[in-house]
């Protein structure tokens, strides 16, 4: 392979975890594979950063010839500690997941998954976050590997912009039935979260947050929508998280010292 490209994986589930073997068996097809992951599970870990405590690699070895380590921190330390420790150039490409479980709607503000994809992004690299609809450890990952190969031909051969950021989510469903690929927006929802309470074998009380999704969002153009109808999802992201519609309006008013 001649100049290949030079692709970071990383994921919130664990070096071990069989979404990232699956993700790594297919960017190896892509270019030279550097693996940084997490250590131990750090799902709904958001874009956090560890402060006040030491970060440690240990270098793993995965069922790939591919360089591997474990990290003790988040998924963006990973991606911080790859870019800024561990790899003598910039990745062309960083790539996270597959996550088990999807990362549509507001998930993706939570997820462990996307912040490693995030970092990317904010380090001008173009990332991809990758999340199947299935929690299960032995979920069948072929359909998936499928649509990453799809989804790693068109952005390895029509270049990703510097920073740009995918959030792609994929049905749990068997290949032939993957109706398609769809680009759309982040729906509208919320998670309304409950605490269940119980009791811990001291007697004291602690609390197990369980909650079910609110969809706040009709459109037939979003992520949701598309899963729901058996498409994969193609969310474009940006760290920017600046409301441009209301600036107008709030210019308007009279702050004052």
């Amino acid at each position: 392979m001649n100049n290949p490209l030079h692709i970071l994986v990383s994921n919130d589930d664990g070096i071990h975890a069989p979404g990232i073997a699956a993700l790594v068996e297919v960017a190896m097809e892509f270019g030279e594979v550097t693996v940084v992951a997490p250590d131990s599970p750090q799902s709904g870990m958001g874009h956090a950063i560890s402060i006040g405590k030491p970060l440690r690699l240990t270098k793993e070895k995965l069922p790939f010839d591919v360089q591997a380590f474990a990290a003790s921190g988040t998924p963006a330390d990973c991606v911080k500690l790859a870019t800024g420790v561990l790899m003598d150039k910039t990745p062309d490409l960083i790539l996270s997941g597959i996550n088990h479980g999807y990362n549509s709607s507001v998930s993706s503000i939570y997820s462990g998954t996307l912040s490693a994809a995030r970092e990317g992004a904010i380090q001008s690299v173009p990332s991809v976050g990758f999340s199947l609809g299935n929690f299960q450890h032995g979920a069948d990952m072929n359909p998936s590997k499928a649509v990453v190969r799809a989804i790693l031909k068109e952005v390895t051969t029509n270049k990703l912009k510097a920073g740009q950021l995918l959030n792609v989510n994929i049905p749990y469903l068997p290949e032939d039935e993957i109706k398609g690929i769809k680009v759309v927006r982040q729906a509208m929802g919320r998670w309304v979260e409950e605490f269940d309470e119980r009791v811990d074998p001291y007697g004291r009380k602690y609390y197990w947050l369980t909650g079910n999704f609110d969809l706040q969002d009709e459109g037939t153009d979003t992520d949701v929508h598309a899963l729901t109808e058996g498409y994969v999802s193609v969310t474009p992201m940006t760290h920017d998280l600046t409301a441009l519609s209301e600036i107008a309006d709030l210019s308007k008013l009279d702050f004052k010292l």
